[in-house]
């Protein structure tokens, strides 16, 4: 591995967690400023991409055209994602959220598809294990997504659509008083989160141990995924009356762009895989 691929490896790999300190930590900044760095950050990823992936001429493609592509659609998410450096957490009152009400539809709009992208990255993945003869987790993995993606695009438009307009109703309501449908839909989209995140930790699971039993990942690594992967799982379904750390850790499990984390790392070490 050259030093570029090395300096693009580190890159990439430390995106995700760049992005949620700085979007945690710093929170919304000039939306000039942040879309300018997000432009930025999504050329200097490309470039990294691009040296681990390029190959020789006179090199046949074909045999790992299928994993190429599939790395690059998990990875896509996060070069979307990116942009919540910038953009900080969702506002935490009513108010704040109409004020901004357009730069939360633009992030949830970004959560969809990066959530469709990441589909179709688990679909590629599918099938090049299936020419490698691995078709129980693979299968198993990719049918729990297939559950998941629809809570997920159900829920990102609820969150940026459906509740958007909610709060513009909501401001014009006594302080405190909501309507009566509103803590059963509530209720309703807490249970279609929790299933969703479960079932995304656990497409990561499965397609993790379906890598490592074809050995693209080794046993470290995939244990590695494996692990991380299931404690997702495990503080995604905790209520949020848990007592702390762990209230807050699940919220930060189930935060939309945070179980992609996995496949996106998945992405990159297949980028790795395809360039062995």
């Amino acid at each position: 591995m050259t030093h570029l691929q090395r300096s693009g490896l580190i890159y990439l790999y430390l995106v995700p967690p760049a992005v949620a300190a700085l979007g945690f930590g710093i929170g919304q900044v000039n939306i000039s400023l942040y879309l300018s760095l997000w432009v930025v950050n999504i050329c200097l990823m490309s470039a990294a991409i691009w040296q681990l992936i390029k190959r020789p001429s006179n090199l046949a493609e074909k045999k790992s055209d299928g994993w190429t592509n599939g790395a690059l659609l998990l990875i896509i998410p996060w070069m979307l994602f990116s942009m919540f450096a910038g953009m900080g957490r969702p506002p935490t009152t009513i108010a704040g959220w109409v004020a901004t009400a357009t730069e939360q539809q633009a992030r949830f709009t970004i959560l969809i598809i990066g959530g469709i992208s990441g589909f179709m990255g688990f679909a590629l993945l599918k099938v090049k294990l299936n020419d490698q003869s691995e078709r129980l987790y693979s299968t198993l993995g990719f049918a729990a997504l297939t559950v998941a993606i629809p809570f997920f695009l159900l829920n990102m438009t609820f969150w940026g659509f459906y509740l958007t307009d909610a709060f513009r109703y909501f401001i014009t309501l006594p302080p405190g008083k909501r309507p009566e449908w509103y803590p059963p839909i509530r209720t309703f989209f807490y249970v279609i989160s929790v299933i969703e995140v479960a079932l995304i930790y656990l497409t990561t699971i499965l397609f993790a141990i379906a890598l490592k039993k074809t050995n693209i990942l080794s046993d470290r690594s995939g244990r590695w995924y494996i692990i991380m992967a299931s404690i997702g799982l495990v503080l995604g379904v905790l209520p949020p009356s848990s007592p702390e750390p762990f209230s807050t850790a699940a919220y930060l499990s189930a935060v939309p762009a945070i179980p992609f984390i996995m496949p996106y790392l998945i992405g990159v070490r297949l980028l790795r895989y395809n360039k062995n």
